[in-house]
């Protein structure tokens, strides 16, 4: 199959029908998913291809969802639980935590729970609050779980691919603004492992990471800051439990600065343990504090000021303008 143009949306469908292709234990469910395909449309035409016994309408109960993967994946299958909008994760986060995350270690590693939870998230659809949240750093948290976002369709297909083959449970960040942003797809080429982070954009004169949606609004901050003669470096986290610090320190130490862009509030955000790691591992290559951009420390706001919460292009760049000025 040759290397196709498509957007993330389809990248992540193509990439849950190759599983269930691939694997008569892999199951799809959560609300809306079948006769619907999904409110974003992702699992589109996967019902009527593989069945309702493989691909679930659940009822609207996100604590039962994840119940009933975790039972499944109990006994011997791979179920991809959507949870249909970020906000309406908070009744599975007990399952999630007490139990999803800490049965593998309970056991000894002799349970495996091989169970997918795909959450789109983030804002920039004008949606409401519970419809525009990013709740990672609650999961990031957690011991047990690996939190993943993909940045871009290539990532979408190929990090949910690795996803549903992990062993333990992965809480899967769809960033739902770039749905609809399209890319490069060959599902024949070689997967990119997860981690390590990716540069995107190499660069000489800061280093700036996102990942998921504000992996697209740091590489326009680098297209602009070009013109002004300044050279940022790019990464995309990817992952963001496990964090590659590795590349991340490798970076810093090149160009002296970093910023971190995310859409999560930055009080307590992945930010935070970035800079501090970065912080330790490289305080004497640092020209300048680790700096940090991202959402306000309050309730997601209504659509009108959406634009002013979420880090959009001028905020970033002003972060960058304050640590080029130490």
């Amino acid at each position: 199959m040759a290397a196709e143009r498509m957007a993330m949306a389809k990248a992540l469908n193509s990439s849950l029908r190759k599983a269930l292709e691939s694997d008569p234990k892999v199951l799809v469910m959560g609300e809306d998913v079948g006769k619907l395909g999904g409110v974003f449309r992702i699992t589109d035409g996967l019902q009527k291809d593989f069945g309702e016994d493989r691909v679930i309408d659940t009822p609207l109960a996100e604590s039962g969802i994840i119940g009933t993967a975790i039972g499944l994946a109990l006994r011997g299958y791979r179920p991809i639980a959507e949870i249909q909008f970020d906000g309406f994760v908070y009744p599975a986060y007990d399952q999630i935590v007490t139990q999803l995350a800490k049965m593998h270690a309970r056991s000894l590693g002799k349970v495996k729970l091989p169970v997918v939870v795909r959450i789109p998230f983030g804002g920039g659809i004008g949606a409401v609050e519970h419809h525009s949240e990013s709740p990672e750093a609650l999961f990031a948290h957690v011991a047990g779980l690996k939190i993943v976002a993909p940045g871009n369709p290539a990532d979408a297909y190929w990090m949910l691919q690795q996803a549903i083959e992990c062993v333990a449970p992965v809480i899967f960040f769809e960033p739902k603004a770039r749905y609809w942003d399209t890319g490069e797809v060959d599902p024949a080429a070689l997967p990119r492992p997860v981690p390590p982070a990716r540069v995107v954009r190499p660069g000489t004169d800061l280093t700036l990471v996102a990942y998921g949606p504000t992996v697209k609004t740091a590489l326009a901050a680098a297209v602009a800051a070009e013109e002004d003669g300044v050279s940022l470096e790019v990464i995309d986290l990817r992952s963001v439990s496990p964090i590659d610090f590795d590349t991340l320190q490798w970076s810093v130490e090149k160009t002296g600065r970093l910023v971190v862009a995310h859409e999560a509030p930055v009080f307590f955000g992945a930010g935070a343990e970035v800079a501090a790691r970065i912080t330790e591992r490289c305080f004497y290559h640092l020209q300048a504090p680790v700096l940090r951009v991202g959402g306000f420390h309050a309730p997601y706001p209504p659509a009108r000021l959406e634009e002013e919460y979420l880090p959009g292009l001028d905020r970033v760049l002003e972060c960058v303008d304050r640590a080029l000025a130490y």
